[in-house]
């Protein structure tokens, strides 16, 4: 069987309806299918993890198997399949289900599975993986569960978790669904602290916690996953890459606590508190464009619309900041009544990032205020064909009716 056709049967697996899900039932192991299975052994040698396992299993009569019924079928025991089997042992297991089921039941289950299915480390992570690079984060998820379910000890699932989490956070935050992407941030943040404080150190884990701890403005952390990774680095180029964005924590003093701080403030609603800690920072840090950055979102949240521009403007001189900064400057410069400006900022925004759904219904309120209500609707239709629940375009068109 091709790699390809394996990660598209592990796909399948969860491709159930939430009604399927529910048709889990707990059957006795069918005698057309006990001699498949008896005594298998099994030698699972995962790389780059420590789930290396000797698998001798034989069927217990005596413990019932959960078995996936699709629709409103009914079992016929001599009529079931490994994919019903497998799919209700995996329902049962993932880290995501609670069940209420002994440490030894659940150990048994894994043991069949693996005893079926010895390939399904790789083959489920290579399903997951190519499903969240197809954007299909919540299938991604749920194999990533499964796996967990089955590996609980695997640092390798836990990573591959931890990043389809962020991926999928970064795709609610450009649909505007800000609090649901805040929700799944905190979770992959969960995962890649405990990641980060392994032992033995986990190196890709430290590597990709340092960079997502950089994102959260978390720059302390990141300092420190970067300082752990680097001596245990075994790929050139990522020792590079880390070394490099090291420097440039340290010598942009990123891991300033005031800098720190002003985040941390803006993200509790406390702006003014906020502005007195990131000018602190901006005295010894001039040139830092991450400083301005905050700051004009401090200023942009105070709606002090002029000064938040400046410092916007201040990020694109230092050659920095990209479509976040030239989206924040737009509104900045619409909220002042500099609209041609403002259009020139959201046109180069979105050359950027095409996708984005906040630069898309940006232009859409620059629109209505510029009176030309069909281009206003066509940039809101837009979004919501890109993100049907956007909420700034759905005012928008609700406001054109």
């Amino acid at each position: 069987m091709s790699l390809r056709t394996l990660r598209n049967k592990a796909a399948e697996l969860f491709t159930m309806s939430e009604n399927q899900k529910k048709r889990i039932v707990f059957l006795s192991v069918p005698e057309s299918l006990r001699g498949q299975i008896e005594s298998l052994s099994h030698r699972h040698d995962h790389d780059d993890d420590d789930t290396d396992t000797e698998i001798t299993f034989s069927i217990d009569p005596a413990i019932p198997i959960p078995v996936e019924l699709s629709g409103e079928g009914t079992a016929n025991l001599e009529d079931l399949s490994w994919e019903m089997i497998i799919s209700g042992m995996l329902c049962v297991i993932s880290a995501d289900t609670p069940v209420d089921l002994s440490p030894e039941r659940l150990d048994y289950y894994r043991r069949f599975v693996l005893a079926v299915r010895p390939d399904i480390f790789e083959e489920f992570n290579e399903a997951a993986i190519l499903k969240a690079r197809n954007g299909d984060f919540d299938l991604a998820l749920e194999i990533l569960a499964a796996l967990e379910g089955l590996f609980p000890l695997s640092a390798v699932v836990r990573l591959n978790r931890a990043l389809a989490l962020e991926e999928r956070a970064a795709a609610l935050e450009r649909g505007g669904k800000e609090q649901a992407a805040e929700a799944d941030n905190k979770t992959a943040e969960e995962i890649y602290r405990e990641l980060s404080e392994m032992a033995p150190p986990f190196p890709n884990g430290l590597f990709n916690a340092a960079f997502f701890f950089m994102k959260m403005y978390d720059f302390s952390r990141a300092s420190g996953c970067f300082s752990r990774y680097i001596p245990l680095a075994d790929d050139p180029e990522k020792k590079e890459n880390a070394e490099s964005t090291l420097a440039e924590i340290r010598n942009g003093g990123l891991d300033d606590e005031n800098f720190m701080e002003a985040y941390k403030l803006i993200n509790r609603g406390n702006e003014q508190e906020a502005l007195l800690k990131i000018r602190d920072f901006l005295e010894s840090h001039p040139n830092v464009w991450n400083g301005w950055f905050v700051l004009g979102w401090a200023l942009r949240r105070l709606e002090r619309w002029e000064d938040g521009a400046a410092a916007f403007r201040k990020v694109l001189e230092l050659g920095s900041g990209g479509a976040d900064t030239r989206n924040e400057l737009a509104i900045c410069l619409m909220e002042t009544g500099d609209y041609k400006e403002a259009r020139k900022e959201l046109e180069r925004a979105l050359s950027e990032d095409p996708d984005n759904i906040k630069i898309i219904s940006n232009l859409g309120v620059l629109a209505l205020k510029q009176g030309d209500d069909d281009e206003a609707a066509a940039f809101f239709r837009t979004a919501l064909d890109l993100e049907p629940g956007d909420p700034v375009a759905k005012a928008g068109l609700e406001s054109l009716k």
